[in-house]
């Protein structure tokens, strides 16, 4: 909770662009990482004789490079290795697709802003055609209206 409170705070006051949008990434693979790569190698100490290689392993497995050079060799470490692929493409898709939209809505409002938004253009098209519509309707079905058969 606090994370998040601080990104928003440090992102709203500064606008998000793609190198901040790059370093915040950046970041968050990197911490992913070290805390993958610190857990690889106390579950699967043998596979894993150093830290190093842990930390190489677990960007292999992030990247979802793989050169199989490394393989966890024991059950916990493939339980591991499991989670942090699948978190891994859950996280990427997800600060993707947020980093987009936080990009197409800044892009849509300057747009509003500046009157040239295409879709309120396009609305606003809809909108007189609609009205010259009923004007014309209105004016038009009066007159055309015939008298009510009686009944």
């Amino acid at each position: 909770m606090r994370i998040q409170q601080w990104l928003d705070s440090r992102l709203s006051t500064r606008a998000l662009r793609p190198r901040n949008a790059a370093f915040v990434i950046a970041a968050i693979w990197m911490i992913g990482v070290i805390a993958f790569g610190i857990i690889e190698r106390i579950a699967d100490p043998e596979t894993f004789p150093s830290i190093w290689l842990a930390f190489w392993w677990a960007i292999q497995t992030v990247t979802t490079v793989g050169y199989g050079d490394v393989v966890p060799g024991e059950a916990s470490g493939k339980a591991m290795a499991a989670v942090l692929m699948i978190v891994g493409l859950a996280f990427l898709s997800v600060v993707t697709a947020t980093i987009t939209s936080v990009f197409v809505a800044r892009r849509q409002a300057e747009l509003a802003e500046a009157g040239k938004d295409p879709v309120m253009r396009r609305l606003d098209e809809i909108a007189a055609r609609l009205a010259a519509l009923e004007a014309a309707l209105g004016e038009g079905g009066r007159e055309s209206r015939s008298p009510e058969p009686p009944s």
